[in-house]
């Protein structure tokens, strides 16, 4: 009879550890967890700024897209654009750019606080758009940005 039980049990918990594994970083909860640790300043005031806008007009009314010179400097890092960005992958880059923008090394440290601020503009673009340039389902790596900025914000809604 335990042999039987241990049968049924087993291919679940395999499941359900595979299935933890592979969303280890592409749920919205990786987000608020990645805020709680030490968020840089450069982070803060991008957040701070993102909300202010968003609590006063309730979405951002600036449609300015990126430049190809942020483009390149998104690209130099392997970094896709934010509407072609997946939730996984917007949560390790912001695991990233956490490290590097508290890094002893000026270049990276000022590349990544341009990142974050191109990733600003990025959202502000998206949501003034009201998310129409997302078509697919996968690419929502947005969703990922706003909830980090919403959990380090002091002017969260």
């Amino acid at each position: 009879m335990t042999n039987n039980a241990e049968k049924m049990t087993s291919p679940l918990t395999k499941l359900s550890s595979l299935s933890e594994e592979g969303d280890k970083f592409s749920s919205l909860s990786t987000s608020s967890l990645l805020a709680r640790a030490n968020v840089p300043l450069s982070h803060s005031l991008a957040a701070d700024n993102y909300m202010v806008i968003k609590k006063i007009y309730g979405t951002p009314v600036v449609k300015s897209r990126i430049t190809n010179k942020e483009k390149t400097l998104l690209a130099k890092y392997d970094f896709n654009q934010l509407e072609y960005s997946t939730i996984k992958q917007i949560n390790e880059e912001l695991a990233l750019l956490k490290k590097w923008s508290m890094s002893l090394d000026e270049n990276l440290k000022s590349d990544a606080d341009k990142i974050i601020d191109i990733r600003l503009k990025e959202l502000k673009y998206l949501a003034a758009c009201r998310y129409t340039l997302i078509s697919n389902e996968i690419y929502n790596g947005y969703l990922a940005l706003e909830k980090y900025f919403e959990d380090i914000s002091k002017y969260s809604i």
